[in-house]
């Protein structure tokens, strides 16, 4: 059994009914195992009812489905009280996310991501493909730094197979390298990237756009990822904005990380992963009837090709503004256009995303699948 970091809150019908930094889960990841909290830290008063079962030694069970369980974890050393809520179970901690973006050498050009137990969507986001083609461009060419990539996404990926990565390069210079990516699993092409990389040079000249002025971190509410270590906040909530009402098709979100890992080429996987986030429900918010919450059970949605660039150096540890307008919708195709701003308002990254949204061609259940696992 593993220690749960962070205070574990249990509620009933709203009511909460026991608190306790002592809950421990069965089985990593969280959705394998089963969540146990000492007997002696439900609430006085509070009534043993469904969901709640006697696990021996002085434990209670605890099932999900029936309880509202919540992690909240704060993280060390911030004064400022960061740190993320998030519903039990989890997806993972970011450092579970990096273990597997970050690819072992397989062979001459080869690198490999190992699977990952969680297979409640058994769908790898794109972006998180578009990271881990960064990354092993980056290892290609240790003395350069990538500074654009784009990857077309050509079939789904699954997180309980490992997938490969093949890396050629097209042309090595002295300032700029050309690689292309070939992420397969199975022995089937699942996306296809190619990766521009510079050694640098100082300013000649220096200009960007400006950063948008909206509503700050604080004053956005959180959303829940499933993901500690990453804390994540949309203006005006409109990320889950209810399907009853519109807005412009823009999302704002407020993104920072409880720590940064030392390479660089790791930093900008972390940023590039997020990239795919949000065109899709920001093209759906003007759409009365159409919510994000449709996504991939009465809408087939999902992320086709993602462009982006990298131009200064984050912080990830500090908050960065993501602001994401999508700029189209029409046959079945929406496409985004994202910039990647630090609090200072310096231009860190841009982006462009290409999505599908449309009707499904048949039910997911014709093809012997729950509708979440369709991307």
């Amino acid at each position: 059994m593993t220690p749960i970091r962070g205070l574990v809150r249990v509620r009933a019908g709203g009511n909460l009914i026991a608190e306790t930094r002592a809950a421990q889960v069965t089985a990593l990841p969280e959705a394998n195992g089963q969540i146990l909290i000492p007997e002696r830290d439900m609430l006085p008063g509070a009534p043993m009812q469904g969901g709640i079962a006697h696990a021996g030694e002085g434990l209670l069970r605890l099932d999900p489905a029936l309880l509202d369980i919540t992690v909240d974890d704060r993280w060390p050393g911030r004064a400022d009280g960061a740190g993320t809520v998030n519903r039990f179970p989890r997806w993972g901690d970011v450092a579970d996310l990096l273990r597997i973006m970050d690819l072992a050498p397989a062979g001459p050009g080869l690198y490999v991501a190992p699977a990952y137990g969680d297979t409640r969507r058994n769908v790898v986001e794109g972006s998180q493909l578009l990271g881990m083609a960064i990354i092993a461009a980056a290892k290609e060419v240790p003395r350069q730094r990538p500074v654009s990539a784009h990857m077309i996404f050509s079939r789904p990926a699954r997180f309980d197979l490992p997938l490969n990565f093949r890396v050629t390069k097209i042309r090595t210079g002295r300032s700029f390298s050309t690689l292309s990516v070939e992420a397969t699993q199975a022995d089937k092409s699942v996306a296809s990237a190619l990766v521009l990389t510079d050694k640098g040079a100082p300013d000649k000249i220096r200009g960007q756009v400006v950063m948008p002025v909206v509503t700050g971190p604080d004053a956005s509410p959180f959303h829940d990822y499933g993901m500690t270590g990453r804390d994540v906040r949309f203006v005006d909530g409109a990320y889950t904005l209810p399907a009853t009402k519109t807005a412009p098709p823009e999302i704002y979100g407020w993104v920072r990380h409880r720590e940064a890992p030392d390479e660089p080429w790791l930093r900008q996987a972390l940023l590039a992963q997020f990239t795919g986030h949000m065109t899709i429900s920001a093209s759906l918010l003007p759409h009365a009837g159409l919510g994000e919450e449709q996504a991939h059970f009465t809408l087939s949605t999902g992320v086709l090709a993602i462009t982006v660039a990298f131009h200064d150096e984050a912080d990830l540890t500090r908050w960065l503004l993501f602001a994401n307008p999508a700029i189209y919708a029409g046959r079945g195709l929406v496409q985004g256009e994202g910039r990647v701003f630090g609090e200072d308002g310096r231009l860190i990254a841009s982006y462009t995303v290409q999505a599908m949204v449309r009707d499904f061609a048949e039910p997911p259940e014709r093809f012997g699948l729950e509708q979440s696992q369709v991307m």
